[in-house]
């Protein structure tokens, strides 16, 4: 018997070890985040746990919860507007899901997006393709977008003639979780090309999210990425959190994703006196 032939009898005893080490994961995630209560919302942490090491910091973030708060008051109170963001990496399906959502809004239905990115405005091109309402944000050094620069996007849309407005925030896992933006819904994609352990290690910003979306289920297999592993560790990490698995591009899951959305306005529908043609706002800019 050579080596490899020794392996493989040994199958049974590595999937044994496989699902020990999955279990004993999941415990110390349990041990780690049931010894403080979720802290995060879409309005940014509550930092009484774990938080700030100086009041320096605790300053500048209660200065962005409170910044995230105005604009969310301007949007859902002042002019109706639902605001939802996207979060995740770069390469996770961020741009192709929210071209989705929006191929299958209603007719009638005016939106906008802002998009952030380090640089270029490659996704702002392919969603004005769609015929909404975009503006781009460039944030060069900044890893995330902020209260601060969506204020100043905001002032591109005429928002009395918007339903919805989308945020994709710039394609990154750590920054946007202390960095809310005012919306109604953060949305989380996480990609199972990111590897299996990408929930546990970002549980900060799963924390902040008010769905968690798997996307590119279609070459989990092929990646070696269990998305049930994946369901499992978002409700280790933040208990009831839905979890909606898609494949943008073959389009499963969107319609659920499309319905959780729906479902998830709180401030109701607002009648605008602009028709629905949905390149008013930013005229496209």
């Amino acid at each position: 018997m050579n080596y490899h032939d020794h392996l493989s009898d040994d199958r049974p005893l590595d999937a044994a070890a496989a699902e020990l080490t999955r279990l004993l994961d999941a415990v110390e995630l349990t041990r780690l985040f049931d010894a403080v209560p979720l802290s995060a919302h879409r309005f940014g942490h509550d930092h009484d746990v774990g938080g700030p090491t100086t009041d320096v910091e605790a300053d500048v973030l209660a200065a962005v919860r409170e910044r995230a708060g105005a604009i969310h008051e301007r949007l859902a109170h002042d002019h109706g507007v639902y605001a939802v963001e996207l979060a995740g990496s770069t390469g996770g399906g961020k741009t192709l899901l929210l071209e989705r959502l929006i191929e299958r809004a209603p007719e009638d239905e005016r939106i906008g997006v802002i998009v952030g990115d380090v640089a270029g405005e490659d996704d702002a091109r392919r969603l004005r393709a769609h015929g909404v309402a975009v503006e781009n944000v460039n944030t060069g050094k900044e890893c995330h977008l902020d209260p601060g620069l969506v204020a100043d996007a905001l002032e591109g849309f005429d928002l009395e003639t918007l339903d919805t407005l989308y945020l994709e925030n710039v394609g990154n896992m750590v920054c946007p979780a202390d960095f809310p933006l005012g919306a109604d819904r953060r949305v989380l994609v996480v990609s199972t090309t990111e590897g299996e352990d990408v929930v546990r290690k970002h549980p900060m910003l799963v924390q902040t999210a008010d769905t968690v979306v798997i996307n590119k289920v279609d070459v989990a297999e092929a990646v070696g990425t269990d998305v049930d592993r994946l369901r499992d560790d978002v409700e280790t990490v933040a208990p009831g959190t839905p979890v909606i698995a898609t494949d943008a591009r073959g389009g499963t899951g969107v319609d659920a994703l499309a319905a959780a959305l729906r479902a998830g306005r709180g401030h109701g529908e607002h009648d605008h006196d602009a028709g629905p043609d949905r390149t008013h706002g930013s005229g496209g800019r």
